[in-house]
């Protein structure tokens, strides 16, 4: 609870994975991926309750071991590939209603810690905004990027009258690290999105804002986490 403010901690894990199949429940630095969210949501000091959405029974059964509430089964037409990550949210907070912040931790970011959670809840209320998610600065600004037609030739992404030469001449930048997401719950049901106009930023390092997709990307929490 953030003053009279009470906090729901919800983890969206379902079986099916593509890019790293069964990744919710492969073993880094000793213990299940999973894990490292759920520890650093109990080290937090503003959710009130953590539970789980899956529709598998292995992640919940992990997800019970390390203290993890499963208070229901997400169903199977809610576990597909297509189905958007706010539909399983919004299921979860009709089955476990009352809270004025809902709190979404991907199990995919292993290293975000229980400061990065509550200084983004802490963000959110204090700037009474709708919604905080959390970023990291990009490290190349988009002044440098290009999309490739069918031709192979390259457009800018941002169309500048000006040339960036130097990463200093560019003004920061940040993308989406999905480890956290606040918003009042209320905001969430009504508009579907952490992403409208009042929504703000929290900015966290990028050594800390690893998403684990791919094995290269559990290798490198390993190695972050061994150093």
């Amino acid at each position: 609870m953030i003053e009279d403010q009470s906090v729901l901690g919800v983890i969206l894990a379902r079986g099916g994975s593509k890019g790293l199949p069964r990744k919710n429940v492969r073993e880094l630095a000793g213990k299940p991926l999973i894990a490292w969210t759920i520890d650093a949501a109990h080290e937090s000091e503003y959710l009130d309750r953590l539970i789980l959405s899956s529709d598998d029974e292995e992640i919940m059964e992990v997800a019970e071991e390390y203290g993890c509430e499963v208070p229901f089964q997400r169903p199977a037409e809610l576990a597909q590939d297509d189905t958007p990550s706010m539909d399983a949210l919004l299921h979860a907070l009709d089955q476990v209603p009352g809270y004025d912040y809902v709190v979404l931790l991907q199990p995919t970011s292993p290293l975000r810690t229980s400061e990065d959670i509550d200084m983004t809840i802490e963000k959110c209320h204090q700037k009474d905004a709708s919604a905080c998610v959390t970023v990291t600065e990009t490290e190349k600004p988009p002044e440098w990027m290009y999309t490739m037609n069918e031709w192979n030739r390259l457009e800018p992404v941002m169309k500048s009258e000006q040339t960036v030469t130097r990463r200093q001449e560019a003004p920061d930048t940040y993308v989406l690290n999905g480890a956290a997401y606040v918003a009042e719950t209320g905001y969430l049901q009504e508009y579907r999105t952490f992403h409208g106009e009042t929504t703000i930023g929290h900015v966290m390092p990028l050594k800390r804002s690893v998403d684990v997709d791919e094995m290269i990307d559990l290798r490198l929490s390993e190695l972050i986490l061994k150093s």
